[in-house]
């Protein structure tokens, strides 16, 4: 494991004044991988500015529906009958996440879910800012086989007691990340953080469920569901223009989180004629995206491309009057 001192002067390593003063690494074990899924267990590590252990907390959610997949996180309806609802521990949880970076094992499944439940709850999680070590570890272009939990634990030496159990796996993810961020300080790299959206607009539509094998909706792979849209029946009339109108058949992409639910954002582009994309390429008209530095690979190719980009709010008053489309 890394140490905080050089092996020459033992002298202190030098901390980069822009990290940030505090981490919250966090699991959520859930009911599935769908937006109408709920969190059944939570728990939080809080480190110091240099990855050091502050404390740790853990408890289990009742998510007032089928627990899900069973046979990985091991929580049945009877255990989960007498636990807290997320409205009850909403208050202990922000606590623990307040004036933190949210760090996760693909951050934006834990974000999201969290997300969700607080605008559930009418409350806002305090979280603004989220670092992913999956991103990290790719900017630290650690030799790793997958990029799986397990497989960065095992390169850190660090022993995984209980996969899929929240406290366990959070405690993991902390052991790993302390060396994980001492690396990153000690060349002086830039921390790929990502700004955090709190829901303020959101629908939880039931995601049709398998009736048989008890699978709840849960698809290994991916945190959201695929869904099907209809073509779009106008052809793309090109590249956004500043400061004209949108035009149906435009080919529109989003990224990052959005302070609206982003399937009710898909879904009011496609209603107004346009086309949503679900990647970035030299035909896309507009990116959508709140946070234009993030180096996401959407907004690193937008960048390449010349790709025009606005934020959420620009796009919502451009679906206010999009312009028809050209009758054939």
């Amino acid at each position: 494991m890394l140490e905080d001192r050089t092996l020459a002067g033992l002298s202190p390593t030098p901390w980069p004044t822009a990290y940030p003063k505090g981490y919250a690494v966090v699991d959520v074990e859930t009911t599935g991988l769908a937006r109408d899924d709920r969190i059944i267990s939570a728990a939080v590590y809080r480190l110091d500015a240099r990855g050091e252990v502050e404390d740790h907390w853990y408890t289990l959610v009742n998510p007032e529906r089928d627990p899900g997949p069973v046979w990985i996180h091991g929580l049945t309806s009877d255990t989960l009958e007498s636990a807290p609802l997320f409205a009850d521990i909403a208050e202990e949880f922000a606590v623990r996440l307040a004036d933190r970076v949210l760090v996760a094992h693909n951050a934006v499944f834990d974000w999201q879910m969290i997300a969700r439940e607080y605008a559930r709850a009418k409350r806002e999680a305090p979280v603004r800012q989220r670092l992913c070590t999956i991103a990290l570890a790719k900017e630290l272009d650690l030799p790793l086989p997958n990029h799986k939990l397990e497989s960065l634990a095992a390169h850190f030496g660090v022993v995984q007691q209980r996969a899929h159990h929240a406290l366990d796996d959070a405690r993991v993810l902390a052991e790993a990340f302390r060396p994980s961020l001492r690396a990153a300080a000690a060349g002086g790299m830039r921390l790929p953080l990502l700004e955090c959206r709190p829901l303020t607009e959101w629908s939880d539509r039931p995601v049709p469920r398998q009736q048989s094998g008890g699978h709840g909706g849960y698809r290994a792979g991916s945190w959201r569901p695929s869904r099907k849209r209809p073509a779009c029946p106008y052809p793309n009339p090109g590249r956004y223009e500043d400061g004209k109108r949108l035009k149906q058949g435009m080919r529109v992409a989003f990224s990052g989180d959005t302070s609206t639910d982003r399937e009710l954002l898909e879904d009011r582009a496609t209603e107004a004629g346009l086309h949503v994309a679900t990647s970035l390429s030299r035909l896309t008209s507009l990116l959508v995206t709140n946070d234009p530095d993030s180096g996401t690979s959407k907004v690193v190719k937008a960048r390449q491309y010349g790709t025009p980009v606005v934020d959420e709010a620009a796009f919502g008053q451009l679906l206010r009057d999009v312009e028809p489309a050209e009758s054939r």
